[in-house]
This record gives C-alpha cells, sequence and structure tokens, in this order.
C-alpha cells in the first residue's frame, strides 16, 4: 500500500499485524518485543526527494520514527549535513552526520583514555567481500595506517580492515587513497548490507569458488547506487575496479514483483534504506568458518552428485545483538528458508532484503533488525511474505552435511600447483614487527591476501619455492605456525571496545590474552591436556561484534571490569549460547572456571566438547557445582 503526504509517496507494511508466536532463539517461550506502533515514514521530503518504505499508520503524519529514519531521509542519499561538516574546521562532526557518514564506512569515537576533553577521531573500516584483499590495496592500507592512523591495522570478524585514529581532516585523502587502490569502505557500516562474508581460503574448488563469486555478486547487487559515496570522497570521479556482471544490473533493475523505487537514486533502498544494519554470509556445504547461523541471510552452496553446483539453501533472521537487563532483546540463530536454483539467488536475496526493508521496525532500533521481526511473524509467515516478491515458492530446504570450523590456518595446497600460508594474528591486531614483515613478503612476492572470518590472514598464490623463506621470516617476527600457538588462542575472538568504541563497559581486544592465560593456568591445575581447547570469544558490551554468543565460553562486558558469562556454544559454531552467570568480575573468574573446568574434565563423556558438556549437564547442576566449590575449605 502507499499514500501520498505531502508531495511524497511512502511505501508501508504488507501483511497483518505483529503476532507473539515462539522464539526461534532456543525452543523456549520468550517474552518479545511488543508490537510496534506501526513505526515509519511521515513527513514530505524535501528537493524531490522520494521518501520510502516505512510501516504506516492511519495519518503518516503522526507515525512514530526514530531520529536516524528523519536524518536519513533528509540526507539526499547520504550527502546532508555529512558535505558540509567535513569542511568545517571543527575536529568533530555533529550528530546527523554522524549517523550518515557510517554508511561510507566511518564511525566518530574518542579516546576514552583522555580524560578531560574529547579527543575526535575517526575509524574506517573497509568493505572485502569473501575478506578477498588485492596485493595493491594491502600495501595501501599498511601505508595509510602509519601515516594517517594509529601504526595498526585491524583484520575484523567481517573480513574487513579497520584503520583507527584518522583525524576528520585527514578523511578524504585516506579514503580517495582506499578506493584508488581498488578498495572501498562503502556499507561497510550503517543500515544496508555490510560486508559479504565467504570462505577465504583460495581453493581451487568448484563450490568454494562458486560461493565466493556469489558473495561477490550479493555484494554488488546491495551496494548503494546514489553516487553520493565518490562525489564526497573522489569528487564525484566513480573507480571502479571492474564492471559489473550483467546478471547483478539485470536483477537489481527487476521490478517484476514490485521491490524497486523505479526511477529512484537507490532502487532497492529508497530514501530510508533498510532499518537497521544487514550481514549477510554465503559458505560451501558444511563449511562453517563464517558462523553462518549468525548472519540476517546465510546461503549455502548445494552440489549435485558430480560436485556442480546447482542451488542454494537460504537461512534467515540470525542476529547478535542484544541489550543487557532487556529480556525482549536476544540473539538469535537462523531458521532454514528454503532452496533456490542457482539462477534465482540474486532475485532471492533481494526479495528477503525488501521483506525486511517493508517491515522492520524503525521507531526503536533495538528490535529493527530481521531476526525481531522473522521472531514475531514466525517463519512460515515470513517465507509466504518473501514469496511476493520472489514471485515464486521458495523449494525444499536440501540436505547438509554436520557443520565443522575451518580455521585455513597453516601451509596448504591451493589445487592449482600454489601454496597459501594461514598467518594466526591475535585478535586480528597486526602492528610492530608483525606488521613490517608481513608487509615486506606481501611486497616481495606481489600475494593477494584474504581476512578469515576469525580474524587472522591468508597469504595466498604462494610458488613452493618461496615457502621456506617465509616461514623464516614469519617466525622471526614472532608470527608462529599454528602448531606453536596455545589452541586456545587459535580459535578466541574479541572486539576491539575500550579505548575507543563508546559502547564498551569494560575491556576486550586487551584484556583477552591475559584471560587466556589464566584460562590454561586453570587447565593446568585441573589436569586437561595442554593441546585441549574451548571456544572462547569476549566482547566488551552486549552488541557481540566477536560473537560471543556462539562461544563454549562467552565473556559479554556488563561493567567496569566485569563480565555475563555465557555457556553452550559448540565448537562448530551451530548451538546458540545461553547466560550462566552476571557481574562476574574480572579478578573472580577462576572461581567460576575452576569448578567448571574440573567438573568438564572429571565427568566428560568421550570425545565431549565443553560445550557439548554445559548443555547435557544443565545449567542447575552447573551452578551447584560452581556453589560448593566456593563453599569448600579449598576455595578460602
Amino acid at each position: 500500500m502507499s499514500a501520498a503526504v505531502g508531495g511524497a509517496e511512502f511505501h508501508g507494511l504488507r501483511g497483518a499485524a505483529a503476532q507473539l508466536p515462539r522464539s526461534r532463539m532456543l525452543g523456549r517461550q520468550l517474552r518479545v518485543a511488543p508490537p510496534a506502533a506501526a513505526p515509519a515514514g511521515g513527513g514530505a521530503s524535501s528537493g524531490g526527494i522520494r521518501a520510502v518504505s516505512t510501516p504506516l499508520k492511519k495519518d503518516a503524519s503522526e507515525v512514530k520514527r526514530s531520529k536516524v529514519e528523519i536524518i536519513k531521509e533528509k540526507s539526499n542519499f547520504l550527502r546532508y549535513p555529512l558535505n558540509e561538516e567535513l569542511v568545517s574546521d571543527a575536529p568533530n562532526i555533529n550528530e546527523s552526520a554522524v549517523q550518515l557518514i557510517k554508511f561510507h564506512g566511518s564511525y566518530q569515537q574518542t579516546d576514552r583514555d583522555v580524560r578531560g576533553q574529547k579527543n575526535y577521531s575517526f575509524m574506517l573500516r573497509t568493505k572485502n567481500p569473501c575478506g578477498k584483499v588485492p596485493n595493491q590495496l594491502y600495501l595501501a592500507m599498511d601505508t595509510l595506517a602509519d601515516e594517517f592512523g594509529i601504526g595498526t591495522l585491524r583484520l575484523t570478524t567481517r573480513q574487513t580492515f579497520q584503520l583507527h585514529g584518522v583525524l576528520k581532516k585527514n578523511l578524504k585523502t585516506v579514503l580517495s587513497t582506499v578506493i584508488k587502490n581498488m578498495g572501498s569502505t562503502l556499507g561497510a557500516c550503517g543500515d544496508l548490507n555490510r560486508n559479504v562474508l565467504a570462505p577465504a581460503a583460495p581453493y581451487v574448488r568448484k563450490d568454494i569458488l562458486f560461493a565466493q563469486e556469489t558473495a561477490e555478486n550479493i555484494a554488488a547487487l546491495l551496494t548503494p547506487q546514489s553516487g553520493a559515496y565518490y562525489d564526497l570522497w573522489v569528487d564525484g570521479e566513480k573507480i571502479m575496479s571492474a564492471e559489473e556482471p550483467p546478471e547483478v544490473t539485470k536483477a537489481r533493475n527487476d521490478n517484476s514483483h514490485g521491490t524497486n523505487f523505479p526511477d529512484s537514486p537507490e532502487p532497492i533502498y529508497g530514501t530510508q534504506y533498510l532499518p537497521r544494519k544487514f550481514k549477510i554470509a554465503v559458505t560451501a556445504a558444511g563449511d562453517n568458518s563464517v558462523d553462518i547461523l549468525t548472519n540476517d541471510i546465510g546461503v549455502v552452496v548445494v552440489s549435485d552428485d558430480a560436485g556442480e553446483p546447482v542451488g542454494f539453501n537460504i537461512y534467515v533472521g540470525g542476529g547478535m545483538g542484544r541489550t543487557h537487563r532487556v529480556e525482549t532483546t536476544f540473539p538469535r540463530l537462523a531458521d532454514p528458508l528454503g532452496y533456490v536454483p542457482k539462477e534465482d539467488i540474486l532475485y532471492a536475496i533481494k526479495a528477503i532484503v525488501v521483506t525486511q526493508r517493508e517491515n522492520g521496525r524503525r521507531d526503536d532500533r533495538k528490535y529493527s533488525r530481521m531476526k525481531y521481526l522473522i521472531d514475531r511473524w514466525g517463519i512460515d509467515k515470513f517465507r509466504a511474505e518473501a514469496e511476493k516478491y520472489y514471485g515464486k515458492k521458495f523449494e525444499s530446504f536440501r540436505p547438509l552435511p554436520e557443520w565443522q570450523f575451518n580455521s585455513y590456518l597453516g601451509w596448504q595446497e591451493q589445487g592449482d600447483g600454489k601454496l597459501f600460508y594461514g598467518v594466526h594474528v591475535d585478535n586480528g591486531r597486526v602492528g610492530g614487527q608483525a606488521k613490517k614483515t608481513l608487509r615486506e613478503i606481501i611486497e616481495k612476492y606481489n600475494l593477494d591476501v584474504s581476512i578469515t572470518p576469525n580474524q587472522n590472514l591468508i597469504l595466498c598464490g604462494i610458488d613452493q619455492a618461496w615457502r621456506e623463506p617465509i616461514t623464516k621470516a614469519l617466525a622471526q617476527a614472532g608470527l608462529l605456525e599454528p602448531n606453536d600457538v596455545d589452541p586456545l588462542n587459535l580459535t578466541a575472538m574479541a572486539c576491539p571496545a575500550l579505548p575507543l568504541c563508546p559502547l564498551a563497559q569494560t575491556e576486550a581486544e586487551r584484556g583477552i590474552l591475559p584471560i587466556l592465560k589464566r584460562i590454561r593456568a586453570v587447565f593446568d591445575k585441573v589436569g586437561i591436556k595442554d593441546s585441549e581447547s574451548v571456544v572462547v570469544r569476549i566482547t566488551g558490551c552486549p552488541n557481540g561484534c566477536a560473537r560471543p554468543y556462539m562461544a563454549e565460553l562467552g565473556f559479554v562486558g556488563d561493567g567496569p571490569k566485569s563480565y555475563q558469562i555465557w555457556l553452550g556454544g559448540t565448537p562448530n559454531q551451530s548451538t546458540l549460547a545461553e547466560t550462566f552467570m552476571n557481574k562476574v568480575k574480572l579478578d573472580d573468574i577462576e572461581k567460576v572456571l575452576e569448578p567448571l573446568f574440573s567438573y568438564w574434565n572429571s565427568t566428560r563423556q568421550e570425545g565431549e566438547s565443553f560445550g557439548s558438556f554445559t548443555n547435557r549437564t544443565g545449567f542447575d547442576k552447573l551452578k551447584e557445582v560452581v556453589d560448593k566449590w566456593a563453599a569448600s575449605p579449598s576455595a578460602a
């Protein structure tokens, strides 16, 4: 439905009012977000800009929308007032521009270690579908980190770079350099599709190659089209590293089922873009290097008996973010939606995105992710609505093998006569001698690289003759082979948190290595072997950027030097963890971990992971074990 208000056209929600079905989170009844008071559109757009896709009340002028929705509508497709704020003498930008610059791949930050003044800088995030980084771009990012950043590069959990500490006066220089060196930051943040994940390994294997190609096409399909990014950062010069595949252009322009805003600079997004960030991952069957179930859309390549890719299974509704003490917010695993033949994937993705665009809440950003829409509606209603935009029925989900986590670390054969080497990087922070050595290797051997969703770096296309000198150089820089790294460190992840993230309640990146050492000390104390491990993930706040809710042992910051402890994820990232304890002080974590690990070691079944053990045992029993240990004389 649509309504004309003040000369602007508003497209509203389709479908009945929100319902309250069972949560798909853990299979138990939960309170869910109250139905929206028909959030959305309202207010005329200015300058002939077409307003957009948001749910309607009877009178659009009375509809409640979040402040960000109004900022987007008035921005002239992400330009105003960012364009004015960038040329002012102030070291910072105003609130509206802060929201808009996210779409361009940047967050304004302050150094929270500096007291008594606002020390402004900007974090830049690149967009690298599949984590692919051409040689030229890596070298440019390395140089930018030294000249305009804090001297380090950070590899993220979504296969991108983050560059911290860029001053406002240097933003245009830095972004234009990224663009001119085969890179982009467009859509790395903001209310639209973020970086599309795919297996990072450069295997010459049909399903992996097809997953990567599909991820790149989906990223292109959902890239903003208005040109604002190039207007602001390279004076309108649209620099493209490659021509867009014709099938992507065709799918974007197709409006057979009412998905598009005709004659709009943003045919898919309109003036309002999406209600919140949107995350997509593509993978091969069985390969869960991408945490497939945590994404808004998870796409899995399905192959025939001859190994030829024939289509895709699609999951929908995953997401990690939540808010402490607000039970109506929660992490959630994606649900199976259905199967589509390979030629239909872009149309299916577009249909799902438009379903969220038209129906996701725009009044309260806590509830704006697609997971809340699906939780409210149920998967059957969501599927039926998406099929209207897809133009056909989704087929039945195809059988899949069990998920396995792949780190892609160490030396491996690519399948084309060349090797790749997966470099373990603690927390994805590349700095010091390691940064210098990696640059020297990448530059000397003209290597492309790939970033993994576990914050590691893959050196691609290595000749056999180069293996020995590369191994030696990496070792001298302290970049150890996987067999020489503590297994705890190999799967651990942390978000940056303090000092730059404004949401952080406590440490994550700066605190994880000491915590991992303390966990290893507990292992030693209770008799767990050095070769054993658990998946540990730490975040400084409940937003879940390092996906702690999928960890066997998750630490989620809930106050100064304090963490919520989550248990129950599994090593293959197929099970959602649950809250075990709140407000555990950093100094007291052994009081919880020692009895848990001791009990695991003494009562586990053959080969049973810690996460599976905690799920089988149950939290009531585990809390009893912790309480008894705390009360025992040996714990005093």
